[in-house]
């Protein structure tokens, strides 16, 4: 008996397998579809297809060009040329002219460039002097006033705890003033005399005028093309406008200055104390096209906050130094520059037609196509006034029988196969603690022949 359950397992095991075989490869499985005639929804629905057909053709595959391989991460190089003669007045009412070896400080660096539009020069000796009137504490009655005190940044050196009440006028010339005053101002030890950046400024004149060439070379490395921002009918001389000569890579600073700010009292400003602007140079390029058609896109920002904002540090602004020895003494010429920095950003993009990325964006555009149905199918069944009629044909309802998978079903089982097939107690015994609600495998037609009872209550 227990051969023939283990035989029947097997071929019902052998029957399970073949139909699920015959499931995968031989039967093809559509969606149910239900054709509702209602002229009111089968508008909205060609007409939720119509916006959505000429968004993805016009927007996304031609607008977009959803057909190309684009590589957005292109390798550029700039060099920046600049070129005026400017001038400024010393405070001795002397004109000083300026080129570019002066103006332009550092000589060099990369995508960036600092144009000097205002200065202060002092010339210095490493020595002892009176420290500037403006350093908070500097004022001193005696001596007592000036000793032990702290080091503070402000401070153009050490102090030597002295106080100065008929200081040198001029330490370089060595002339003095042996007039007593009540008040002095206290003696540090560094490079003298101390920076005013009150009265010794001096305006580079003839900023506007400065003209600057900027050479872009850029590659895109998915496609293998190189590309510069320089067209090979290009005449010398030429200035950039943007509307008559835009293939011209060379800026005047008028220009520059004119796009990043548009308010025209901050422009003397910007001159005057310095700014920071950004230059954008934009790529855009349609490789289906010659290479020559892809030309760049200029811009320019101003990056710091503007002077009506009235702003913690306004202008931008550094100090740099050239030094010598003459004569045994260490001497210096101490400058304040004040200027326009100008920051280069270069960003672009290139596209191709690639096969492989139309079929994916189509594929992409197949599946928003099917939302014209979905937003339709949602307000017919639920905002349609037959919606309840509309769900009976779209939706069917299926109830399934459970299995016998308690022990008190497993027992009426055996019970009725008994009395149909007597065996020996001990047969039926022992097919009990073999067989488990997990063994038993019986098709639906089998359920009906082996249990009538069951097959009756399904019927009431």
């Amino acid at each position: 008996m227990n051969s023939n359950s283990s035989s029947k397992r097997r071929f019902q095991f052998k029957k399970i397998a073949k139909s699920a075989i015959k499931d995968v490869f031989m039967e093809y499985e559509t969606p149910k579809l239900v054709v509702i005639n209602n002229p009111k929804y089968a508008t909205l629905l060609r007409i939720i297809q119509i916006i959505i057909l000429i968004y993805s053709v016009l927007y996304l595959l031609i607008y977009e060009k959803g057909y190309q391989k684009e590589d957005t991460a292109p390798i550029s190089a700039v060099t920046l040329k600049v070129k005026g003669i400017g001038y400024a007045y010393t405070p001795d009412n002397q004109t000083i002219i300026i080129d570019g070896a002066d103006y332009i400080i550092p000589p060099s660096e990369n995508n960036a460039i600092f144009i000097m539009t205002n200065f202060i020069r002092t010339d210095q000796i490493r020595t002892k002097c009176a420290e500037a009137t403006k350093i908070k504490g500097a004022v001193c009655k005696s001596d007592s006033d000036c000793s032990n005190k702290p080091f503070t940044p402000t401070m153009n050196g050490r102090w030597t705890g002295r106080c100065l009440l008929s200081p040198e006028t001029n330490v370089l010339n060595r002339i003095k003033n042996n007039t007593k005053t009540p008040t002095g101002l206290c003696e540090y030890a560094g490079w003298c005399p101390p920076e005013d950046d009150q009265t010794s400024t001096m305006i580079v004149q003839e900023v506007r005028n400065f003209t600057i060439f900027m050479k872009n070379f850029i590659e895109f490395p998915t496609f293998e093309v190189k590309h510069k921002n320089m067209v090979d009918e290009l005449t010398k001389p030429c200035i950039f406008h943007p509307k008559t000569n835009k293939d011209c890579p060379i800026f005047t600073i008028d220009h520059i200055i004119n796009e990043a700010e548009k308010n025209l009292s901050e422009h003397s400003l910007m001159l005057h104390y310095g700014c920071v602007i950004r230059m954008k140079v934009d790529w855009d390029c349609n490789l289906d096209r010659k290479i020559k058609l892809c030309k760049p896109e200029y811009s320019f920002a101003r990056l710091d906050i503007p002077f009506y904002e009235n702003p913690f540090s306004p202008g931008f602004n550094f100090r740099y130094a050239t030094s010598w020895k003459q004569n045994q003494t260490y001497v210096r010429a101490l400058t304040k520059a004040y200027g326009l920095r100008l920051i280069i950003a270069i960003t672009g993009k290139a596209g191709k037609f690639d096969f492989i990325t139309l079929t994916l964006n189509i594929g992409s555009l197949v599946g928003i196509f099917g939302l014209a149905t979905f937003i339709c199918d949602i307000a017919i069944l639920h905002l349609s006034k037959k919606a309840h009629t509309y769900r009976k044909h779209i939706f069917d309802t299926v109830q399934l029988s459970a299995r016998p998978d308690t022990i008190l079903e497993l027992a009426k089982r055996h019970m009725r196969r008994a009395s149909r097939f007597p065996v020996p107690p001990s047969t039926i015994a022992e097919e009990s603690s073999a067989e488990t609600p997990d063994d038993i495998l019986t098709s639906p037609e089998q359920a009906v022949t082996m249990d009538p009872d069951n097959a009756m209550n399904s019927d009431q």
